[in-house]
């Protein structure tokens, strides 16, 4: 490209769009890369603030902003995402179904981290609806140096930065904890508050036990619900409710860890929901998930259950090291108008 006087540019051709911007009204090109300047178009370039413009030259080793950002756009582009026309030199990504957005999110790093680069995304493991903003392509020069996107589409390899996983048809079993619910002392406010949860994501529950505090009651009911043989009435995750802390009579984890289940972690680090256990079950059907949830989730507008649950509707498996990097962003601060998910809960950095 060449920088020339914009007096002097009538018959060359724009490389880059140059953009109007009406305060409160409209931003938006006003002309767009590879048009030709007229005679008539110097007026409207200079009332634009234009006084240079950059007109096409040959740049050999050199990408163009639009190139570059189709470029960055096949490497972010994955499952269940669709794009943008570039518009100067920016695409913008958007879910076209609704289920859990993933981020490659180590590789995205190392990928911005080569400099010039902007692939800038909202959060990965957090639901999505269709046509949800999913993140946004360019770089910052007219011009990149071809070596810089090579070396980004070598780190990419095959893989997408970004994709959506969708969300399944699930049912749950739900156990319901507690001698005082078993023996009609108090109400069951666990059921209510869970129904509504998982009805967010589709899930119906299709089973219900109230064992009371005995853990291995507890235990052979929830080997009952994991071992339905019938397929109409198998499940895909149990849910224990209560009896998650280190009281002595709450007996929940011990229950869980008795079924033969693969205990991915009792404790997490958030709050509300510390006490949180998951495990992950080996059933006829498959691998199923158990998840422990403490009182917290009963009383709380949000807590761990709502950021592991999505992930577990959409079939992503829950890691050690997952649960452990939630600490950083894992402090519910309760608002007094919660906004989640569009606050700092559960994003760390």
């Amino acid at each position: 490209m060449k920088l020339v006087k914009t007096t002097e540019a009538a018959g060359h051709v724009l490389c880059h769009d140059i953009t109007r911007i009406v305060p409160g009204q409209t931003k938006g090109p006003a002309f767009r890369k590879g048009h030709v300047v007229r005679e008539e178009d110097i007026d409207v370039l200079l009332n634009l603030g234009k006084e240079h413009i950059f007109i096409w030259e040959d740049a050999p080793g050199m990408v163009h902003e639009n190139d570059a950002a189709e470029i960055l756009c096949e490497m972010c582009l994955g499952t269940n995402i669709e794009r943008s026309e570039v518009k100067e030199g920016k695409i913008d990504l958007r879910a076209s179904i609704d289920g859990l957005f993933k981020v490659k999110r180590e590789l995205l790093n190392r990928i911005n981290g080569l400099g010039q680069i902007v692939v800038a995304a909202r959060h990965g493991n957090f639901p999505v609806r269709a046509g949800d903003l999913l993140a946004g392509v360019r770089v910052v020069p007219l011009l990149i140096e071809e070596a810089k996107m090579k070396a980004a589409k070598e780190l990419c390899g095959d893989s997408a930065l970004l994709n959506i996983l969708p969300f399944k048809q699930k049912k749950a079993g739900l156990i319901v904890t507690g001698s005082e619910v078993l023996h009609g002392r108090i109400s069951d406010a666990f059921t209510p508050v869970l129904k509504n949860k998982l009805a967010e994501y589709g899930v119906e529950i299709a089973k219900r036990a109230v064992p009371g505090d005995d853990n291995e009651r507890i235990t052979e009911t929830c080997l009952e619900m994991l071992n339905q043989r019938q397929q109409q009435q198998r499940l895909d995750i149990v849910v224990c409710a209560g009896g998650m802390s280190v009281d002595p009579d709450d007996r929940t984890p011990l229950a869980i860890k008795n079924t033969g289940a693969n205990v991915v972690s009792y404790g997490a680090p958030v709050l509300p929901g510390s006490m949180f256990m998951l495990a992950y079950y080996s059933g006829p059907s498959g691998e199923i998930p158990i998840v422990g949830l403490p009182g917290c989730v009963m009383y709380n507008k949000r807590s761990i259950f709502d950021l592991v649950l999505p992930r577990i509707v959409a079939d992503d498996r829950i890691s050690k090291e997952d649960l452990s990097q939630l600490g950083n962003g894992g402090l519910c601060l309760n608002c007094q108008e919660c906004v989640f998910p569009n606050c700092g809960f559960g994003k760390g950095y």
